[in-house]
């Protein structure tokens, strides 16, 4: 195929992904606010650090990001949150375009390369969190093009070793990625290792920054928000039905049958599902840990293909398809207007917390974006609550600790119940996470804090109870 097919297929790709993605920018999820925060306080010249005033701590998993985030952070954080928007868009629509001319390099017919864009559109998880202003389109578009160029092995074996040194759970997949596509290429052993030593450098050069800075190697979230294999477990099995893809390469003979390369990339999908069962999953919705290498499986289905009867290859097809399609029709909607609902959140929280100086909370990225100072009630950028008790909704704070930071507000939320919370009778209130009920029902809280308004999220049952701490209790 000359050059000008492969650049229409490469197009054909690039457009549609970014289309796709670009109609999901009203899905976001509050962490995102918190790279931003460090994102401008870097740009501010206050350093690596999530409140201008305070320690510099390790509040983000995705190290780099902050600092890649930086040049476009002297803005508010809602601006900046948008043009980190674009720029996961318009990456993974770069990658997406590479993903598409080594589809259409391939053998397969056109039915099939027409069938893989259609998986790759499908596939409800990458377009939401290429969209979402996290590191995650980024690092969607790193390992996609890591896949796509599999035939330029340092190009390749770099690009992943970069998409690891965002995301730590990556490095597994890096490794059996860049070990498996040199194999696949054959190339001599002295080679292979040294693939394989450069695909975890990004992993490793991370963790030893982070040892230096921080006195860990591991990621401060991994202490915030512990998990177990069995959430681990249920949420892998999850995310290859929200993905939609694995299931349309679900062929053992065809997955045997089909070329070294594409066992690569198999051995490499089956390694970082089996990470994400071990390290917990994660709590953000829509599959969020298995987007950076769903769409390589694209490339994978197309290899695959002809080693797989028409009919059983219809079939998968058909059933992705049919999963995808519900998931935009039915699942997509109900994340297109989280931007909408946080932005109202946080107009209406300004006048509100205007007069705080330090307010507690579990949520804290719109609290920060509302432009108060924050006591990080998950302890996601707080060391010293991360190492309490507890998942990140259930950290054991004692209300001392909110007396002694002579935190002023609070901001607890209420998921369902809200419309029927009484201001007057606070005790009646059920809130949806375990430390905001745990302190709102201890004496010391109830003596130094009333409820002083009720902030509603969105369209349903939910919302936020703002405390205010009394004045005659203020030092």
């Amino acid at each position: 195929m000359d050059k000008r097919a492969r650049l229409g297929y490469g197009l054909a790709f690039g457009v549609s992904a970014g289309a796709a993605a670009a109609s999901m920018r009203g899905f976001t999820v509050d962490d995102a606010l918190i790279s931003v925060q460090y994102a401008r306080n870097i740009s501010a010249g206050a350093g690596y650090r999530f409140d201008a005033l305070g320690p510099s701590t390790d509040g983000v998993t995705p190290l780099p990001w902050p600092w890649v985030l930086a040049p476009f952070a002297r803005a508010d954080a809602w601006t900046v949150l948008v043009r980190a928007q674009w720029l996961g868009i318009v990456a993974w629509a770069f990658a997406a375009a590479l993903l598409g001319v080594a589809v259409v390099r391939t053998t397969a017919s056109w039915r099939v390369r027409v069938s893989a864009l259609a998986l790759l559109l499908a596939c409800l998880p990458v377009a939401a969190h290429a969209a979402s202003g996290m590191e995650t389109g980024l690092v969607i578009a790193l390992c996609t093009s890591s896949v796509a160029l599999h035939d330029r092995g340092a190009a390749s074996t770099s690009l992943a070793a970069l998409a690891a040194a965002f995301r730590p759970e990556l490095a597994p997949w890096a490794l059996a990625w860049c070990a498996g596509r040199a194999l696949a290429a054959g190339e001599s052993r002295r080679r292979i290792a040294v693939m394989s030593a450069l695909a975890l450098s990004g992993a490793v050069a991370v963790a030893s920054i982070r040892a230096y800075a921080f006195g860990h190697a591991y990621p401060l979230a991994l202490l915030a928000k512990p998990s177990d294999l069995e959430h681990g477990s249920v949420y892998a099995l999850a995310g290859l039905v929200a993905c939609a893809i694995p299931l349309a390469v679900l062929s053992p003979v065809a997955l045997k049958n089909g070329p070294p390369m594409g066992h690569a990339i198999a051995v490499a999908f089956f390694v970082h599902v089996l990470t994400v069962a071990w390290v917990g999953g994660d709590w953000m919705p829509y599959a969020r840990l298995f987007a950076p290498v769903a769409p390589s499986l694209v490339l994978l289905y197309v290899m695959s293909s002809s080693e797989s009867k028409p009919a059983p290859l219809v079939a998968r097809t058909a059933l992705a398809l049919a999963l995808g399609a519900y998931a935009w029709a039915l699942v997509a909607p109900k994340g297109m207007g989280v931007m909408r609902d946080r932005l109202r959140l946080i107009e209406d929280a300004r006048p509100v917390l205007a007069s705080c100086d330090l307010v507690a909370a579990v949520d804290i990225g719109w609290v920060t974006a509302s432009g108060v100072r924050v006591m990080d009630l998950a302890g996601l950028t707080d060391p010293s609550i991360a190492v309490l008790g507890g998942g990140h909704t259930s950290k054991r704070v004692d209300p001392s600790m909110l007396l002694d930071r002579k935190v002023d507000c609070a901001a607890f939320y209420v998921d369902p119940g809200f419309s029927q919370a009484s201001l007057v009778h606070p005790e009646t209130i059920v809130y949806a996470h375990v430390v905001s009920s745990r302190l709102a029902q201890s004496e010391a809280f109830e003596a130094h804090f009333r409820p002083l308004v009720k902030l509603r999220l969105g369209d349903g049952d939910r919302g936020y109870v703002v405390f205010v701490r009394l004045p005659t209790t203020l030092e």
